[in-house]
Order: C-alpha cells, then sequence, then structure tokens
C-alpha cells in the first residue's frame, strides 16, 4: 500500500502537526458522541417525564449491568481495531485486510456468546446488587431487550473502530446522527404512543443500532475497496488473532473491571432508596453529557498512536499525547463550569417537576447538585485517565490500563462501603473521584517509563 493510497482511504497521521491532526480527527467523532449521549439521554429523559421516577431509578439501576458488557464489548471491538491502525500506518495492504477479517470472526464469536451470557445472568445480578423491589420487574424489562440487542452494537462498533483505523472519523457520525434521530421518534412512538412502557425505550435503543450497523457494512461495501476481504484472508492464522485478542480482551476487560466498581457502588447506592438512586442517575447523566469530549480524545489517541507505532514513529506518539493532555484539560475545565452552572436545568430534563411532590423534587435536585460539586473539581483527572488507558493500548501495552483498572475497581470498592458510613450519600458521590485517583497514578507512571524506553530503543 502507497502513502498516497492509504491517504486516500482516510486520515494518515504519521505526517503532519500533531495537535491539527488530532483536533481535525476528534471533531466528527465529538459530534457523534454528543448525539449518542443525546439519544441515552432520550431514553431517560423520555422514561422520566412520561413514567416516573421509579422509571428512571430502574433505568439508573441498569446503568452499571450495561456499562460492565457493553463497556466490555466496546473495549474489545476498539482493541481489535488497534492491531488494524498499527497495519494501515505501516501501509500494509495485505495485513490490514487480514486484520478486518479477524476482526470479523471476532466480533461474530464473541457477540453471540456474550449475547447468551448476559441474558441468562440479568434476573441474578439485580438480585445480586439490592434491586429495589418497586423497580425490580421495570429494571428488568429494560436491560433484557438492551442485552438481546447486543449483535446490532457489536456490528455497528465493529464497523466503526475498522473505519476510524483507517482514519475515517466522519461516517461513524453520519451514521450516529441518523441513530440518534430514529431513537428519538421510537422512543415516542414506543412509550407515549404505543404503551410499551421502560422496554419501548430499549426497542428504540436495539431497532437504532441496527440501523446504523447495516448502513456502516453498506458504506464500507461501496466506499472502501482498501478493506474488502477475500476468502484467503480468513486462513487461520493464530498468531495473528492472539495478537487481536490480547489487546481487544484487554481492553475488553478493563472497561469491565471498572464496571464492577460501578455495579459495587450501584448496591451500596441502592441502600438510600429510589429517590437518591433518580438524583444519582440523573446527575450522572449530566456528568456523561458534559464529559463526553474525554471519550473522544481516548479514541482519537489510540489511532494516532496506533498507526504511528505502525511507521516508527515513537517521536510522534510521545508529541501527540503531550498535546492531547492540553486539550483535554481545557475540556475538562469547560464541562465542570457548564455541570455547575447549569445543574438545576440539566437535571430537570429528566422528570417531570410537575408529577413530583415539592419534598422530592428538592431532595433530587440538591442530591444531584451535591454529586456534581463533589466530582467536577476532579475532571481533569478522568480526562487524563482516557488519554493514558489508550495510547498504552495502542502501543501494545495493555497490561497496564487492565491494571489501572483493578487499581480503580479497589479503590471504588472500598469507597462505596466505607465512606458512606461517615459522610452517607456524600461518600456514595466521593467515591467517584477517588478511582480516578486511583487508576490515573499507574497509568501515568507506566506511560513516561513505557515511552522513554521506546524512544531509547528506536
Amino acid at each position: 500500500m502507497s502513502k498516497n493510497a492509504s491517504k486516500k482511504s482516510g486520515m494518515d497521521m504519521t505526517s503532519g502537526e500533531p495537535f491539527k491532526l488530532l483536533v481535525l480527527y476528534s471533531f466528527p467523532i465529538l459530534l457523534g458522541n454528543m448525539f449518542q449521549q443525546l439519544y441515552n439521554m432520550c431514553d431517560t429523559i423520555i422514561v422520566g417525564r412520561f413514567l416516573g421516577p421509579e422509571a428512571l431509578a430502574a433505568v439508573g439501576n441498569t446503568g452499571p449491568m450495561n456499562f460492565l458488557v457493553l463497556g466490555f464489548l466496546y473495549g474489545m471491538t476498539s482493541g481489535f481495531a488497534v492491531v488494524t491502525a498499527q497495519r494501515f500506518g505501516a501501509h500494509d495492504t495485505e495485513g490490514l485486510k487480514r486484520s478486518v477479517a479477524i476482526n470479523i470472526q471476532l466480533n461474530l464469536i464473541m457477540g453471540i456468546v456474550i449475547t447468551i451470557l448476559a441474558c441468562l445472568l440479568t434476573r441474578p445480578i439485580l438480585k445480586l446488587i439490592h434491586t429495589p423491589e418497586d423497580i425490580m420487574e421495570q429494571s428488568f424489562s429494560y436491560i433484557f431487550v438492551i442485552f438481546a440487542g447486543i449483535p446490532s452494537m457489536v456490528l455497528y462498533n465493529g464497523c466503526s473502530c475498522i473505519l476510524r483505523s483507517v482514519g475515517d472519523s466522519k461516517t461513524p457520525l453520519y451514521f450516529l446522527l441518523m441513530a440518534s434521530v430514529l431513537n428519538i421518534v421510537l422512543d415516542i412512538v414506543f412509550i407515549a404512543s404505543c404503551h410499551w412502557g421502560i422496554a419501548g425505550a430499549a426497542w428504540a435503543t436495539v431497532i437504532s443500532n441496527i440501523a446504523s450497523g447495516i448502513l456502516s457494512v453498506v458504506w464500507i461495501i461501496i466506499k472502501y475497496p482498501i478493506l474488502h476481504v477475500q476468502k484467503k484472508h480468513f486462513a487461520p492464522d493464530m498468531a495473528f488473532a492472539i495478537k487481536h485478542l490480547n489487546i481487544g480482551m484487554n481492553m475488553g476487560f478493563q472497561f469491565s473491571i471498572t464496571a464492577i466498581g460501578t455495579i459495587v457502588l450501584e448496591g451500596a447506592l441502592n441502600m438510600f432508596g429510589s429517590t437518591k438512586i433518580a438524583a444519582f442517575t440523573a446527575a450522572q447523566k449530566v456528568e456523561q453529557l458534559v464529559t463526553v469530549a474525554a471519550g473522544v480524545m481516548g479514541i482519537t489517541i489510540a489511532n494516532y498512536g496506533g498507526q504511528n507505532l505502525g511507521a516508527g514513529r515513537i517521536d510522534r506518539i510521545k508529541e501527540g499525547v503531550t498535546k492531547a493532555i492540553i486539550i483535554s484539560i481545557a475540556f475538562a475545565v469547560l464541562a465542570a463550569v457548564l455541570a455547575l452552572s447549569l445543574s438545576n436545568q440539566l437535571v430537570g430534563l429528566f422528570l417531570d417537576r410537575h408529577s413530583l411532590n415539592e419534598t422530592t423534587w428538592n431532595e433530587i435536585l440538591l442530591s444531584a447538585r451535591e454529586y456534581l460539586k463533589i466530582t467536577t473539581i476532579f475532571f481533569p483527572v478522568l480526562f487524563v485517565i482516557f488519554i493514558y488507558r489508550n495510547i498504552l493500548q495502542s502501543i501494545g501495552k495493555g497490561f497496564w490500563p487492565l491494571m489501572g483498572g483493578v487499581f480503580e475497581l479497589i479503590a471504588r470498592t472500598a469507597a462505596s462501603f466505607t465512606l458512606p458510613l461517615f459522610w452517607g450519600f456524600a461518600g456514595i458521590c466521593a467515591a467517584e473521584p477517588l478511582a480516578w485517583f486511583a487508576a490515573a497514578i499507574p497509568l501515568c507512571i507506566a506511560y513516561y517509563t513505557i515511552i522513554s524506553k521506546l524512544r531509547l530503543s528506536n
């Protein structure tokens, strides 16, 4: 694959000014993630306003489970595509096609296996985390449908990650825009018109994922000959498959370890009742909305690092990481300002004030704002975690992001069951930034140690 040919197929990030490349590449992903947050929020907003605070609490209660499974799959598909980015950066056409073929096989197998396991374990996990009886059935009906639709999510994420690995961050944006609009329309139809209840929101998400996944496949077939695979590319290559699995499983387990911590936290939170759960859910939705840029820079630096490692440009990796950190900290400050200044308005999106008594409404607002006051000051730590975690994965050092996840799990678990004894609900809120710090320390040390060694050996 010639360098000119590679540029025609996407964005080659092995040359050019890193700051400019990072901004240009990340902007479509930022827009796409914002719209993804939008249609995730629409589930929550429509559920909260049409079905009430118990239904909102049910969606929030399943959030950690959702993150556990879908986060693993997202990390897995992203990890598989890191090798694809490395082959693209090395201008290795046959290696690129073989990587795409392995992506297809591994995503198919893992998608089916995890769908079956997730559906079978849904109710036992809900009981394990002490889901309140008044929201048990709603929680189950929502998350079971989401889990049954896992193959649709794997299809879309797998295609999007492959496209991003060859520098195309715009196409996934277009299909997310379409999915966002479709999800909003289906939410209203299924919940407000068809009266499917909380399951209607889940079906809207699954159908939107199916549509965007199918369109992604069609787009690759029509527009990306460089990604077309033939029968020969599916020939068994155990060493190459293991390379994909090492990165993919590390990234997937890193997400899952984080998610296990949030499930533990949810178990502690459930002891405070459905009103606190609703407040915590709304506050975390606000946090997810304003911190969307953190994940965006993580995706960007992973593909940037993968391409430059393939090209042997270690010097560019360090320069890119430094500039990505500067961009991320600026976004973190902006996110904190937005969350604090608009907290009441944003929290109010998720519930119909007129359907609640004044006492409940005030408790939800105060509790949500308490969470945001505690966490926003530590947003820079959260943003930097994504940079270190993803760059280490992209250069094949997945052990350290996994260890960062272990440190995060230990800190979040310890905090969840100790801090509330002294600070009550504030202790639950403080568990989050404590976990971020626990993850950031080993990641930071590992990155600067490893990148120094790579530069010396290069």
